[in-house]
């Protein structure tokens, strides 16, 4: 349904203030940006510090109940981060969402406490802007400098994750760019919560609070009219599934960054050591289940297939996961009494996000990388070998935003990376690619200095 008058004009209100904000931004200085960084790290962890207080005083969960004496704030209509985190969650669960799911949405004091260590992991991050990154004098004295500077406003669209509000609207800070971010209705209290406290934070360090908003309403009509105003916003980054990622790229008329499915691998080379590969395979498919990082795919080279399959799938069964496997695993597990199930052949480019699993036997290294690039969303990738050779062959061959060479997939992460926090895994070819870290969120312009040059 398009969006009526009133809704269009509150999101053109919304973007053109961003616009303001991200040009105060842009030359807004290192320290000013860090003052706010490290003000947010402490209001939630203030919150986090309530929020297990609550729980040590009360039989209820504390994401469920809050503190009761927890951080007011206006944009959450007085409720304290984790009474919004309550409220979002009884919801999911009465909607019908799996445990997997409400776990995506969840926050609890020790998830608040992460945030707050990854806020001040930006704020001790190099600053981007200004760094040179080429220059030169031309012949007629000209000298030609390419330097880092933000990119704009940054329109982030999600769905039923509650920090990517903290790590968007920190990475985009630090990167000088003004931030507009739509939610899901699965965590629209939350949202409102964790955005009031980045408000305050800029607020007390004299930058304009609407370097970062909220679109607020899940109405998706105003998504539809965010997506079209590429005069103010200068680039857009869904998060989600890829039903959301497919519509905002069909009808924005602002350049997109996304990725769509994460199927990952995890393949087992014919060295590979039993007790690392049983090790990575249970840690990538089911330490969370409902993340983008987490394996979908197993594959097993045939020379290691009679030795190490079975140890593999008795492990992964124990731990919970569901095993779909092609004919020549499936016989190979039912032999020894693991439970599996035959595979669709659907489920071999399936994006399960929950603990079922995928499994092949492959002739070579070379079928492995084939199926790999054929089969997979080009995310993330691993191979387990102690053959070096092996590995770099994989590792150069497999055309994927990050391969790995014994480690389990889940280390595709920003924060894990070093960066902090991330805006999102791309698995796009140009600009950025993998997670995105503050110089993926700046583009570069080139400032000329003459002594009175002119052309002839």
């Amino acid at each position: 349904m398009p969006a009526n008058a009133e809704l269009t004009e509150q999101v053109h209100r919304i973007a053109e203030s961003a616009r303001a904000a991200a040009l105060t931004l842009a030359t807004a200085g290192s320290e000013r940006k860090n003052d706010a960084l490290r003000r947010l790290a402490d209001a939630l962890d203030r919150e986090a510090g309530r929020g297990a207080e609550a729980g040590r005083g009360s039989a209820g969960n504390a994401a469920s109940h809050g503190s009761g004496n927890g951080l007011r704030n206006s944009g959450s209509g007085g409720e304290s981060v984790l009474e919004a985190n309550g409220r979002d969650l009884e919801a999911a669960r009465a909607a019908g969402l799996t445990a997997a799911q409400v776990d995506r949405l969840a926050l609890t004091p020790a998830r608040l406490q992460h945030l707050a260590e990854s806020v001040r992991q930006v704020a001790a991050l190099e600053d981007p802007v200004g760094e040179i990154l080429q220059e030169w004098t031309r012949p007629n004295g000209l000298r030609i400098v390419k330097r880092r500077v933000p990119i704009g406003v940054i329109g982030v669209i999600f769905e039923a994750r509650p920090n990517v509000t903290i790590d968007c609207a920190v990475l985009c800070l630090k990167s000088g760019n003004a931030a507009i971010l739509r939610g899901g209705k699965e965590i629209f209290a939350t949202n409102r919560a964790l955005a009031a406290l980045v408000a305050e934070a800029l607020r007390a360090s004299g930058l304009p609070e609407n370097a970062v908003q909220l679109i607020p309403t899940t109405d998706r009509a105003a998504l539809e009219v965010l997506l079209k105003l590429n005069d103010r916003v200068q680039c857009l980054i869904p998060r989600g599934g890829e039903s959301l990622i497919r519509f905002v790229t069909e009808h924005s008329t602002i350049p997109v960054i996304k990725h769509y499915n994460g199927i990952c691998f995890v393949y087992c080379d014919a060295s590979a050591d039993p007790e690392m590969a049983e090790r990575i395979i249970v840690n990538a498919k089911l330490q969370r289940t409902g993340v983008c990082n987490a394996a979908e795919q197993l594959l097993v080279h045939a020379a290691a297939a009679a030795a190490l399959l079975p140890r593999l799938g008795a492990a992964l069964v124990r731990a919970g996961a569901e095993l779909r496997c092609d004919p020549a695993s499936a016989t190979l597990l039912a032999s020894v009494y693991v439970p599996c199930k035959p595979a669709a052949p659907e489920d071999f480019r399936t994006e399960f996000l929950a603990p079922i699993l995928a499994v092949r036997i492959v002739a070579s290294l070379e079928e492995a990388v084939a199926v790999i690039n054929r089969d997979g969303s080009a995310h993330t990738d691993a191979i387990v070998t102690a053959d070096e050779s092996a590995a770099r062959r994989f590792l150069a061959a497999v055309d994927s935003a990050v391969v790995l060479w014994n480690a389990s997939t889940r280390f595709n992460d920003g924060f894990e990376f070093g960066f902090g926090a991330e805006i999102g895994i791309s698995t796009e070819r140009l600009h950025a690619r993998g997670p995105m870290g503050l110089p993926e969120l700046c583009t570069y312009k080139y400032e000329v200095i003459g002594t009175g040059q002119v052309r002839t």
